[in-house]
């Protein structure tokens, strides 16, 4: 793609890389076979080719975002199966983040936007305010249908029936080896996870334990800045990473790490790009090195050789989150281990849409969300499960919401698999508190 920048503003890193991105594209439309949006929507401009162009003219001419313009970029999920699927390799992650911020610091919202995109920033990263917010929305959901805005009438009804309570294993502290230790590792803790579902980190913490690694939670460690990075607000998600980058550094300049292990892959992907995130800034020389040692659960296991698996007899139906498989590109990792471990693994027609979560695309635009998550839950009951497996707990929630079929993270089956309590959703129990004292020493 041709693009007609003026040198004054390619001395903009932004804009720098944005055109870098903008002359790989080569118009094919590949991307439009993929793209969730455009299959629901049927408009050219709401297909990555169709946002390209309008991202493209938007920053060539420094214009100020117009609301159709606006309006087309919001719709978009991030998924990123547009970047799976193009032989030019256009990086469009960077390119639409790029877009977001540009978008955020020279377009006025209207009230009630700028209002509920405040809240979700000054709650969702936040496990405690996220919690009282789960409380109150709880209480509320009754009343789903008198909101007049559909976006609250979707906060309210994708509120939990139970809010499990706080886990003590979140909190900054190790967790020691069984028998020899063969890596010691950082767990991502997160912060929207330890709210809604304490089971995912308990279960990874003795799943890690078990096959030899020293855990550690750092202190310091929270939110990875997905979230409001999507949203466009770089200084909230900068600062926030660079908590974590400061927390982890610290670790791997003290005892070290040999891996940071993220079960949430939403969170993976962007820990990922700390490295690009920060160039040009004091701390990318860390950011890079944090970059470098992120891996998802699932790299971690295949590293550690988990013992195979006597057959289960249960059918796993294995969801793929977008994060995982188009931005991490991990694609056969869960489904391999899952198998090692004696489950029988399924997969959905399509497994490459979205399921229409995409952090708070659910909440943010609800009805092409609810379109999806549809598509997407018809498919995996097509398979006729037992269980649902997936490795992000936004998937989880979307797809539990539309589905009486049991959904699990994978790492709560493999850790059953190999010697840990069976997953709460199984047994038709609330999700469980569960600590691991005799492992546990204070950093």
């Amino acid at each position: 793609m041709q693009t007609n920048f003026a040198p004054e503003q390619l001395k903009d890193p932004g804009t720098a890389r944005a055109n870098d991105i903008l002359r790989t594209c080569v118009h094919c439309g590949f991307c439009t076979a993929t793209c969730p949006t455009y299959q629901v929507l049927g408009d050219e401009l709401d297909s990555p080719r169709g946002r390209i162009y309008l991202i493209k003219d938007m920053l060539e001419n420094a214009r100020v975002p117009d609301a159709k313009t606006v309006g087309h970029i919001d719709k978009c999920l991030s998924c990123l199966a547009c970047m799976t699927t193009c032989p030019s390799g256009v990086h469009y992650m960077h390119l639409v983040d790029y877009a977001r911020d540009y978008i955020e610091a020279n377009y006025k919202r209207p009230l009630s936007d700028r209002a509920l995109r405040w809240m979700l920033a000054r709650i969702l990263p936040y496990p405690m305010r996220f919690r009282v917010a789960l409380l109150g929305a709880k209480l509320a959901r009754p009343f789903a249908r008198l909101m007049p805005d559909p976006r609250l009438r979707a906060m309210l009804e994708m509120a939990p029936k139970h809010v499990p309570p706080v886990s003590r294993n979140d909190d900054p502290q190790s967790f020691a080896a069984k028998g020899m230790r063969r890596k010691r590792v950082a767990l991502m803790t997160g912060c929207a996870q330890k709210a809604l579902n304490t089971d995912i980190n308990d279960a990874t913490i003795r799943l890690l334990t078990r096959l030899g690694c020293d855990v550690v939670v750092a202190r310091g460690a929270g939110c990875c800045g997905a979230l409001t990075h999507h949203m466009g607000k770089t200084g909230d998600s900068h600062a926030a990473a660079a908590k974590n980058i400061r927390a982890w550094s610290a670790e791997m300049d003290g005892a070290g790490l040999d891996a940071i292990v993220i079960n949430t892959s939403g969170c993976g992907t962007t820990v990922k790009d700390y490295g690009h995130m920060f160039q040009g800034d004091a701390l990318a020389a860390q950011a890079a090195r944090v970059s470098g040692i992120a891996m998802d659960i699932s790299e971690v296991l295949m590293q550690l050789e988990m013992p195979e698996g006597a057959d289960k007899g249960l059918v796993v139906a294995y969801h793929a989150a977008c994060s995982l498989q188009h931005g991490q590109q991990i694609k056969t990792f869960p489904k391999d281990l899952l198998r090692r471990a004696g489950f029988t693994i399924v997969e959905p027609a399509d497994a490459h849409l979205c399921c229409g979560s995409a952090g708070t695309y659910n909440l943010m635009q609800p009805e092409i969300s609810k379109e999806l998550k549809a598509r997407k839950v018809q498919t995996l009951e097509a398979k006729k499960p037992d269980v649902i497996a997936a490795g992000n707990i936004g998937c989880m929630m979307q797809i539990g919401g539309g589905t009486n079929v049991p959904i699990v993270h994978t790492v709560e089956l493999l850790d059953w698999a190999t010697g840990g309590p069976m997953p709460p959703a199984l047994s038709g129990g609330a999700p469980m508190q569960n600590t691991v004292p005799d492992l546990r020493s204070a950093i």
